[in-house]
């Protein structure tokens, strides 16, 4: 059964993955970026028993839910992340209950994601990026690369993908909502959230020692640290993964004109989630 750690890109997720991944995977050790245990989804490997052609967004949504029970063949529980939103398409899903145990649903401003998708995409202005997170149509990926992490996955608009987890029904006692903000504002409370959540849903159990190490260990100053000494083989072509961090602030960035617009287009969600 799979725990997914869901969020739109640039929001936090892999802070989270980081965390978790020396958490469960090696507590006794340094953290190391470039040593994740934690795999994401989706990736072409998932998909090599069901179809030949993972360059069609189309047999990536017929196949989804049979990758995932490959996955869970061995019954064992393990996390993987994900930018895809819970999608429904026809009659095919994201993923059901029968493989998925919870979620860890990673929400940032919307504000301060544009800037993140802005350097992470080399966009040569707002307007390209306010496009890209305003896109309920919004595919990422390449076709016909060599990587297995690229190839065309749905990530939808960040208002779309923000919906679809917040109204899962098939396992709402086992999400939980974590706002990169508080991350931020307080690591070790909300950090001890997830914990807790995890071990409430699974069998995992964690020392206090090791989750506060960790937390320590992730802040962005050492993440940040560590890519300009080690590099981060998941950073984006000729720029750096850990951009601006808590640094990355709405309101000494963005223009009135793209400020209010992301206002207006994600009102509701804004307000829901307290930014508003």
């Amino acid at each position: 059964m799979i725990i997914w750690l869901a969020s739109y890109p640039k929001s936090g997720n892999t802070w989270v993955r980081l965390f978790l991944n020396s958490l469960i995977f090696a507590p006794d050790n340094e953290l190391n970026i470039n040593n994740i245990k934690i795999d994401q989804f989706p990736l072409r490997k998932h998909f090599q028993n069901f179809s030949s052609n993972t360059d069609d967004v189309t047999e990536i949504i017929k196949n989804c839910n049979l990758a995932q029970s490959e996955i869970n063949l061995d019954n064992k529980i393990k996390f993987f992340k994900t930018h895809s939103p819970f999608w429904k398409i026809g009659k095919y899903t994201f993923t059901d209950d029968k493989n998925t145990i919870g979620a860890i649903h990673i929400v940032r401003d919307p504000r301060n994601v544009i800037t993140s998708i802005k350097n992470h995409y080399n966009h040569e202005n707002y307007e390209r990026s306010l496009k890209f997170i305003k896109d309920d149509d919004k595919v990422i990926g390449s076709k016909g690369s060599i990587k297995e992490a690229d190839l065309p996955t749905i990530i939808s608009s960040w208002k779309f993908h923000y919906n679809s987890w917040k109204s899962i029904t098939s396992f709402k006692s086992k999400y939980i909502l974590i706002k990169y903000e508080n991350l931020l504002r307080d690591p070790i409370n909300e950090f001890l959230k997830i914990t807790d959540f995890i071990k409430k849903i699974s069998d995992f159990k964690f020392e206090e020692k090791n989750i506060l190490k960790f937390i320590k260990d992730t802040s962005f100053k050492n993440l940040k640290q560590q890519e300009e000494l080690k590099g981060f083989k998941e950073a984006p072509e000729n720029n750096k993964f850990f951009y601006l961090g808590p640094k990355n602030d709405w309101k000494d960035l963005l223009d009135k004109n793209t400020k209010d617009e992301i206002e207006t287009s994600f009102k509701n969600e804004m307000q829901d989630l307290g930014y508003l």
